[in-house]
């Protein structure tokens, strides 16, 4: 009997707890959405943002592994080409540096 009660307080409590846990904000948000504001600003896209939409297109028809794949090369792609692009422009600067001195530069420099 002790544990028909238990089991039924638990059940209960897991019931009462989701019924407490419903987003009340949703269903307004939703009639808010449906009514445009004009005032608001349309919003930026990020630089992550763009990327992302890019590389969505150019992963059109890939599925699986073969496009996760892909997903990551492309968007580490510039990540890459960034760091190529810094280290490029710090070893231009250290030209003439020698030993622990173009160490420390090529560093601090690449750290930036």
């Amino acid at each position: 009997m002790r544990h028909t009660i238990s089991i039924a307080v638990l059940g209960f409590s897991l019931v009462s707890g989701m019924a407490f846990a419903a987003d009340p904000a949703k269903p307004a948000a939703a009639a808010t959405a449906a009514a445009p504001v004009a005032s608001a600003p349309a919003a930026e896209k990020t630089a992550q943002q763009s990327k992302m939409a890019t590389c969505n297109k150019e992963a059109e028809g890939k599925k699986g592994d073969e496009r996760k794949a892909f997903m990551k090369d492309c968007l580490s792609a510039n990540k890459q080409e960034k760091q190529q692009n810094k280290m490029k422009t710090c070893n231009a600067e250290a030209a003439g540096k020698k030993g622990d001195e173009r160490k420390a530069f090529m560093s601090e420099c690449l750290k930036k």
